[in-house]
């Protein structure tokens, strides 16, 4: 069932950035991971397609390029509209529930990596991922309530 998350104040008119990230669970956690740039903030593994590239295509090559793994059965999951927690940008996310071929490990420009059920107090989230990934996961019985 395509599912489509928007928050509309304050994205009307500019190009929004497109991205792809994969919603990883495993045992009831979400794989969270910040970058060197953003070291406190954690968003989901994925990244911007290259022209042209196919959003599954990106989302191995990110996923690869950022923890060594590749997605497994990739599922989608949700549009997702925001303001980018970097850039402050509008944003257009596709998230694609995943499993991984094997233990990750963050490279490329990531700082760390964490499993989360959302409910950790010292874990800062970007936007997008609190306010409606972690509520969709929830919703679909992913990760506990």
């Amino acid at each position: 069932m395509k599912q489509t998350v928007t928050v509309p104040a304050g994205l009307d008119g500019a190009e929004p950035l497109v991205v792809v990230a994969a919603a990883i669970v495993q045992e009831g956690r979400l794989l969270v991971v910040s970058k060197k740039a953003a070291p406190e903030v954690f968003y989901l593994p994925g990244g911007k397609p290259e022209a042209g590239e196919e959003p599954l295509r990106a989302l191995a090559r990110e996923l690869d390029e950022e923890l060594g793994v590749r997605p497994l059965e990739p599922r989608f999951l949700a549009e997702v509209e925001a303001v980018a927690a970097l850039e402050g940008v509008p944003m257009r996310m596709t998230v694609f529930e995943a499993s991984i071929d094997e233990e990750p490990r963050p490279a490329a420009e990531l700082a760390r990596m964490r499993w989360i059920t959302g409910a950790e107090a010292d874990v800062r989230l970007a936007p997008a991922v609190r306010d409606q990934v972690l509520p969709l996961l929830r919703n679909n019985g992913l990760i506990a309530s």
